[in-house]
């Protein structure tokens, strides 16, 4: 009989591509999210009904057993920037996290895979890194056997950080740093979903797993390889926390007297999380124990930013033109 894999957020950033992985595995893959009706994208994965997206909402029991019932495994990829809110920090990466697990605990799900985040904490200095940590020792109270997957800085066509600084570098002369000398390890996401993979064929034992790829690089390194690749110059400026602090108050406070409606650059539980490298630590388990090489950023970066170069998708032929001359 097939077997069936229920993917929390499967339609979301990292959800997405292991549910592709999975169809190609063979499994029936349902994913659970809030707007089944958005997320048909995922059928196309598989053959015809291979691939379902459900409704679930992860703060409600049933909602989440209903998702659960009848799957040889889990995974959830649900997670969330919001600090505030009914999808807020505590209410989606702890108790969340939790109620997946306990439910598929209850369910007699055989395997579960947890997407959490380096740094996760429950003592952590952000509100972002406690709720990942105590999330993370919920799903392990409940399925001891939990394969969790730390991911650094997770990148690739979706993302929303290469893209994001590729985007504020088109349209403004200068890009403004919080944290320029923090270090990180970012992650081809296809990377993540094949780790992902593994862990849910029982290829993978059981415990935490950090992920990061091939290189380290400071924040305003990074910065500067995405300007490289999108073929634009422009004024890097390093900024101080304590800045970042209050422009997070300021802005944040404008931000709630308009209902959300005024934009928030950053907020300040995003500057406490700045100060923290976002690095492998040392004597962990990682990509090496999965037996996985990750993927460099110059071999994929380029693949989805050309979009922001000034000549687009024609910018290499016509530096090919250029050296002909």
């Amino acid at each position: 009989m097939t077997k069936l894999v229920t993917i929390y957020g499967g339609s979301g950033f990292v959800g997405r591509y292991i549910a592709q992985r999975m169809a190609r595995q063979g499994w029936r893959v349902r994913v659970a999210v809030r707007r089944p009706n958005e997320a048909h994208f995922v059928r196309p994965y598989g053959r015809v009904g291979q691939v379902e997206p459900v409704l679930c909402n992860i703060r409600d029991d049933n909602s989440v057993r209903q998702a659960a019932r009848g799957a040889d495994a889990v995974v959830n990829c649900v997670g969330t920037f919001d600090a505030s809110g009914k999808n807020n920090f505590e209410a989606v990466q702890h108790l969340g996290a939790a109620r997946i697990a306990r439910i598929a605990a209850e369910e007699g799900v055989a395997r579960m895979v947890h997407i959490s985040s380096i740094g996760a904490d429950p003592d952590g200095a952000s509100l972002y890194a406690q709720s990942k940590g105590q999330g993370e020792e919920a799903v392990l109270e409940a399925m001891p056997n939990a394969v969790i997957l730390r991911p650094s800085i997770v990148f690739g066509p979706e993302d929303q950080f290469f893209n994001r600084f590729a985007g504020m570098a088109r349209m403004s002369p200068v890009v403004p740093l919080f944290g320029a000398q923090t270090k990180f390890q970012p992650v081809y996401v296809d990377d993540v979903a094949k780790a992902a993979e593994l862990a849910i064929v029982g290829q993978a034992e059981a415990g935490i797993y950090e992920l990061g790829g091939p290189d380290v690089e400071t924040f305003r390194g990074l910065i500067d390889l995405t300007l490289e690749t999108i073929r634009r110059k422009r004024l890097v400026i390093g900024l101080p926390f304590w800045a970042g602090t209050v422009l997070g108050y300021v802005t944040g406070a404008i931000s709630a007297i308009t209902g959300g409606l005024a934009p928030q650059p950053i907020t300040v539980d995003q500057v406490k999380s700045l100060r923290e490298d976002n690095v492998v630590g040392d004597g962990v388990k990682s990509f090496d124990d999965f037996g996985i090489q990750p993927s460099a950023m110059e071999a994929i970066l380029p693949s989805y930013l050309w979009q922001f170069r000034p000549s687009g998708q024609y910018a290499e032929v016509k530096e090919s033109a250029r050296n002909l001359r």
